[in-house]
This record gives structure tokens, sequence and C-alpha cells, in this order.
């Protein structure tokens, strides 16, 4: 066989390869709203960048029906390429090929790309849409899901990596997604552990694979979805804007984009945040007024709403941005919100990204609910993500900052390395209104006018310990600002930090209260 022939058969190769499971499976690919595994890549990738690994392997399995049988790419397209320039390794399931599943090849081929991220320092996306295990191979591929977790975790902290659930993702394939930094669900996606039928079958309960693993149940209630897409297009825009905040490494900062922004006084944070303390307000417009542009990416948007997190800019510098919410649950910690900012925290570390925190909270959430779910735990996980974090913190008490609560949203103890309060702060071991009830009791039964002897006695504990200049004589908070000037204050205290390096004692690591 000449060259030119052998060319030729390459090429008609290759291209059987692109159609993976054939035109007819791709229709049907379509119908149900979802793209090809191929199509996903296109969307995600700079025009031409990538380059693929491993598209002729094969399984080697005989048994079940399986001797002979050809699975193009065997069922996943796996390779390097660039995003705006910047490269990174990825994997994408094709359902067309065998509904996508992860057989032994298939697996390594995915734990090969991410060998490839870690050893390149480059980010590791995978596009998960697949039935599950390929049972004919048995064990085979039970053992190749083991490989790709334990590179999950060989990457955790030194690249990041980002799931996107495009379609089925069930069983022990969840946890893949689950070791990744970010997940990305569309409304065709569902991922969870054991099926309606199974369940049904152990337990009696009846319920649909929506309800079970759609996005909205796996954002609101479970949290461990991160971002929900309309479709794959929408997800693929979420991967890109989100890549965009992010270093490729470990051992890089974040990206910067240098222009001329505006970093002066503005009144507008005035309007925002009313004067009574128990009036709520949306904490993402003062977040909105605090960075570049109003720019901010909000993760877990659904899930434990009384805080907000996600990635900002000040001055083209990434900033992750933890907040109380005030509208929801007057903005105290819970389980849930513990959890949320506690992980965030520590992936903001682990990429050198800043902290910027707002603080507004009445306290730990009260009740045997929470009691009883471990909130002395999951509370102690935010004092230990703070503490921990060796990146630039910033913090800036808005209003109310009672309690433990307002130790476990990075106080100077925990070790921020600036905190300002407005004039309207309050930093006190709790709300005037209960340390009155407890403190002057006695005053309050034997007053002739009760009510009136209750007001003049919170008015005189603000006055003598929840007003922020006692905090500033104590150097609790470095300065009391207006708030026109908190994006002015930030950007500065930004600039002053960037250089930041701070030793820790030398262990293994720290034990967090899991």
């Amino acid at each position: 066989m000449s060259m030119t022939e052998k060319v030729r058969e390459l090429r008609q190769r290759r291209q059987a390869l692109l159609v993976g499971g054939g035109e007819d499976r791709i229709k049907k690919q379509h119908a149900a709203g979802k793209l090809t595994a191929r199509e996903r890549i296109e969307l995600l990738v700079d025009a031409g960048s990538l380059q693929e690994a491993g598209a002729f392997a094969q399984h080697r399995a005989t048994l079940f029906g399986l001797a002979g049988k050809s699975f193009p790419a065997d069922g996943v397209v796996t390779g390097a390429a660039t995003v705006d320039g910047r490269a990174l390794h990825l994997a994408s399931q094709d359902f067309t090929v065998a509904g996508g599943a992860a057989g032994e090849v298939h697996c390594d081929k995915i734990a090969e790309a991410m060998k490839r991220a870690q050893k390149t320092g480059t980010p590791f996306v995978f596009i998960n849409d697949s039935g599950g295990a390929r049972v004919q191979e048995g064990i085979d591929s039970l053992s190749g899901y083991g490989r790709v977790f334990h590179q999950n975790v060989m990457l955790s902290g030194s690249v990041p990596q980002i799931s996107l659930i495009c379609g089925p993702c069930a069983g022990g394939a969840a946890y893949s997604p689950a070791l990744t930094d970010f997940i990305i669900q569309t409304q065709q996606a569902q991922m969870f552990i054991t099926g309606p039928s199974v369940i049904k079958q152990v337990t009696g309960e009846i319920v649909t694979m929506e309800e079970l693993g759609g996005p909205d149940a796996q954002m609101s209630y479970s949290g461990v979805v991160h971002f929900v897409a309309a479709d794959d297009h929408e997800a693929v825009r979420i991967c890109k804007r989100l890549l965009s905040f992010l270093p490729s490494n470990n051992l890089e900062d974040p990206p910067h984009y240098p222009r001329e922004f505006a970093v002066v006084p503005n009144e507008a944070f005035e309007a925002v945040v009313p004067d009574d303390p128990k009036r709520p307000y949306d904490v993402r417009d003062v977040i909105a007024l605090a960075v570049d542009d109003g720019d901010f990416l909000e993760i877990q948007q659904s899930f434990a709403a009384n805080i907000v997190v996600g990635f900002a800019r000040i001055t083209g510098h990434t900033v992750g941005v933890i907040a109380n919410q005030p509208a929801v649950l007057g903005g105290a910690l819970d389980i849930n919100a513990s959890d949320k900012s506690s992980r965030f925290i520590r992936f903001c570390n682990a990429f050198n990204i800043p902290l910027v925190t707002f603080v507004d909270v009445p306290g730990f959430m009260p009740g045997l609910q929470q009691e009883y779910g471990g909130i002395i735990r999951h509370g102690a996980k935010m004092l230990f993500a703070y503490s921990a974090a060796t990146v630039p913190k910033l913090t800036v008490i808005l209003r109310k900052a009672y309690g433990g609560a307002y130790l476990a949203m990075c106080a100077k103890d925990l070790g921020a390395d600036t905190s300002v309060a407005w004039p309207t702060a309050e930093v006190a071991v709790m709300g005037a209104e209960g340390a009155v009830n407890v403190v002057f009791r006695k005053e309050i039964d034997a007053a002739p006018d009760q009510e009136s002897k209750r007001k003049e006695l919170i008015e005189e504990y603000r006055r003598a310990f929840a007003s922020p200049y006692v905090a500033a004589s104590r150097q609790l908070v470095d300065d009391i600002i207006e708030p026109s000037h908190t994006r002015v204050f930030l950007a500065r205290a930004l600039a002053s930090l960037l250089t930041k390096r701070e030793l820790r004692p030398a262990k293994k690591h720290g034990l967090i209260p899991l």
C-alpha cells in the first residue's frame, strides 16, 4: 500500500471517529436538546486548537457481546486545547457511543488527560454525559473509575477542575464531579447515586429522575451544583467566564486585566443599606458598586442564599467575595451557609485569590434542628478556613457584627489584613435588644414604664458597646470609613497587599472539622 493510500485510509478512519455513534444517534442527541461531545468541545475551545489524544483507543473486553465491537474513541474525547488563548486539558464523554458508558480504556483516557493537566499546570474540564459504568467490563470498569477519582484528588488544589453535567451522571460516576472545584449542570441533565427504581425498591419512596437529580434539586437542596445552565451553550459560556477569573494553577496569580478603572467615592453606597438594622436589603447591590463594572459571578446562587459568594475584579485583579445576605434569614449563618462559604474560601486560598468579606450578620442560626445538625462543627469550618487562609483578606463591616458570627466573617482576630467599618456598624457580643434583656433585666422589671426603660437602655448599650468607635478604639477595626469610600478603600488596600507572603508552621495539613 502506497503512502497516498495509507494517508487516505487514515483520513477515512478519522472521519469515522468524528461522527461517533453515527448520524442517527447524533440526531437523537439533538432531539433531546443536547449537543454531541465534539460539538461541546468546539464551543468551548479556540477554533482549531484541540490536539486530541487517544482518538483510536479501543476497549479490550471480550465478554457479554463486546468481542469485536468497536466503540469510536471508546466513548470519550480527550486532549489539550486553548480557551481565550490559555491552555487546558479536557475530556468529553460521547453519549452517542454506547451511551457514553465508562469502561477501562475510557477511564484510562480521562485519567491520562488529568495527569497531563497536572504536569503542565493547566485547568482540567470534564464534560459528563454518560449512562454510567460499562457493566459488561465488570470490575475493570470499576477500577477505571477509581483511577479517575485518584487523579481528581491529585489535581485538587494544584489546578482548577470544572465539571459540566450535560446528560446523565449516575452511580459512582457522580463522585468524580463531586471531587472537582465547580459543577455546572444543564436543565437536560440528571445526577444521582441511586436511581428512582432502586430507591422505590429499597425505601418505598416514589420519585422522578428530575426530582431526584435534576439541576434544581442538586442546586437548591443538596448544594452539590454550583451553576445551573439552560442548555449546553449556556453551560459552556459559564465555564469560559469562570475560567477567566482563575489562574491556570496554584503557582500562578489570577489573570490581571489592566485598564483604566474608575476608583472614586460613590454616594450610591449610602442609598443601598438602610439605617434600620432590621430592614433587609440585597447585599449584591453593595458588591456591584464595589467591583469593576458591577461584574460579579455568583456561585451557588440558590443554595444557602443567606450568604453570597462569587468572583469579581477590583482594578482588574480577581477577588473572591463573601457577603452576608440580610434579605434571606436576616443574613444569619446556618449549617449550609457555613459549608458553602468555607469551601469557597479554601478554593480561593489554594489558587492565590484575595478575599473580600462584607459583614452584616446577626449571629449563628438558633434552633434545635441546627444544633442537632452540628452547627458547632459546621460553623467551625468558617473559623478554620479564614484562619488558615494566607491570601490577602479584606473585611468591611456594613451593619451588624454580632458574637461568634462576627469572628467567623473574617474578623481581625482571624487574620484579616485590614478591616474597616461603616459608621452604621454595630460590633458587639450580641444585639443590643438581646443584651439588654440579659444585663438589665432587674432594672427593666423594676421600672414603672418598662418599655420606655428598655428603649433607653438599648440606646445606652449601643453607645457603650455596639458603636464602631468602640471597636476602633480597641483596634478591632483599622478605620471607620464613609460608605461612599468603600471601593476606594478596597482598591488601595488590595494594591498594598498583592505582594503579601505569610509563613505557617510546617505540617502535612490542618484538620478542618469536616
